[in-house]
């Protein structure tokens, strides 16, 4: 038989699992509101919104259908670490 792994909790694991997003930077530019690009996605206007407050992290299918609505890269869209601001100083 074989022992069951003892897995660590890893104390940055939580922030290793948030996905950060451009949805909405990428929506204003566009003009496309919430519920537009939820009916372009097949998805219920809710979802962009927790989306865009990083509540919810899409699937590999749903992330690339965005990216592919706003016919950018997916990692334009998303990324493990967070955005730089714009128009901030470093």
């Amino acid at each position: 038989m074989s022992e069951p792994v003892n897995r660590k909790a890893d104390p940055a694991s939580a922030e290793k699992e948030t996905v950060h997003n451009r949805i909405t930077v990428l929506r204003a530019e566009r003009g496309v509101s919430r519920r537009d690009l939820a009916a372009a996605l097949g998805v219920h206007y809710q979802t962009v919104g927790y989306l865009e407050r990083g509540e919810y992290s899409p699937s590999l299918h749903l992330a690339l259908r965005i990216a592919e609505y706003f016919e950018v890269p997916v990692e334009v869209v998303f990324s493990l670490k967070p955005f730089p601001r714009i128009g901030g100083t470093s």
